[in-house]
């Protein structure tokens, strides 16, 4: 990606201080070294709204007038960014719930895809082509793979990410967290910064 390269990273844990804020701060440290324009959205901090209303559940019309001006912000303002990085824990196999509802009210039909018909092969309408997804997570592995089937994965490489036109999704998991030695978290931050130069410089 040349200098100059907009990205958007999107923060979801509660607790100012957590590995989450580091493992972001990181990456967006390592993208910027690296010329590109960087947007942090802590979205616990901003208070973004995660309720997707009862009018805005359609899927294949195009989403009307956003009356939230934090949501109708995030809409624009997605559709900007070259690539996107998210940084969450794992809790329950999900991403915590106001980043789900960023992704079910930022992500919407005529804003990040479109729809011929319900049942249609959805077309991203996203600049993003490329995403990086940070997770902090408790849960061992082999254990993660063998008796969940990862989901975080599939959320994000399967159901998400290529239905908005991001073909190109990698994720680091960092675990376990709780409870980790210093020099582990500082080896984790080197490899987010690994992980942000290689997205700013594909």
């Amino acid at each position: 990606m040349a200098s100059g390269t907009q990205i958007g990273i999107y923060l979801a844990h509660p607790r100012p201080g957590s590995f989450n804020h580091a493992l972001a701060e990181a990456a967006a440290t390592e993208l910027r070294a690296h010329g590109c324009l960087v947007r942090v959205y802590d979205l616990y901090a901003e208070g973004f709204d995660p309720l997707l209303p009862a009018d805005a559940t359609g899927t294949v019309e195009p989403a009307e007038d956003e009356q939230d001006p934090l949501v109708r912000r995030h809409r624009r303002e997605v559709t900007r960014h070259d690539a996107l990085v998210f940084v969450h824990p794992n809790w329950w196999g999900m991403p915590p719930a106001v980043l789900t509802g960023w992704v079910q009210r930022v992500l919407a039909p005529g804003v990040a895809y479109k729809l011929g018909s319900a049942d249609a092969e959805p077309a991203g309408l996203l600049r993003a082509r490329r995403a990086l997804v940070l997770n902090t997570s408790d849960t061992p592995a082999v254990r993660e793979e063998q008796e969940f089937g990862d989901p975080l994965q599939r959320i994000w490489a399967a159901c998400v990410l290529p239905y908005v036109g991001v073909a190109e999704v990698r994720r680091e998991v960092f675990r376990t967290v709780t409870g980790s030695a210093a020099g582990q978290r500082a080896t984790w931050l080197r490899q987010a910064r690994q992980a942000a130069a290689e997205l700013a410089t594909a």
